[in-house]
């Protein structure tokens, strides 16, 4: 873990048990609900590791780690039925290894680009913030496809 790293801090929260959006731990990483909803699904699968880099990883872990974010995804897509899944491993901001599972929608803002072409400040608003409502029935929908 790295004292500096937002993602460690919320893998804390979770061992904790202060994460309200987590969903499942699993072998190699964490299953949680994004914070904020503008794509309605919107989940994160977070390394158990603090890596930047997939080869970064011992080759073993590794492969478990890239079976265990399929599995979350197929989870993710069978949960929300979206027209298409979009997968991102970035780190361009965080260099702590997460997972973005992205649910897309027919009528989604800008359908055909990347999520991050929508400004942060509406995709990131208040108006948008998951409820514990929404928390609960996100989590409880992906569980039924969790392993």
């Amino acid at each position: 873990m790295d004292k500096n790293c937002f993602v460690c801090d919320r893998i804390e929260l979770i061992k904790e048990n202060k994460n309200p959006y987590f969903v499942k731990e699993m072998k190699t990483g964490y299953v949680v609900i994004g914070d904020y909803q503008f794509y309605k699904g919107y989940t994160l699968f977070i390394c158990k590791e603090h890596k930047k880099e997939l080869h970064e990883l011992e080759p073993k872990f590794r492969k478990l780690f890239l079976e265990e974010m399929s599995e979350v995804a197929e989870a993710v897509y069978k949960a929300f039925k979206p027209n298409k899944l979009n997968y991102e491993l970035l780190g361009n901001t965080v260099c702590h290894m997460h997972w973005h599972l992205i649910p897309r929608y027919k009528d989604d803002q800008k359908a055909d680009t990347a999520i991050w072409v929508i400004d942060k400040s509406v995709r990131c608003s208040e108006k948008v913030k998951a409820t514990p409502e929404q928390i609960q029935e996100y989590k409880k929908l992906l569980l039924k496809y969790l392993k």
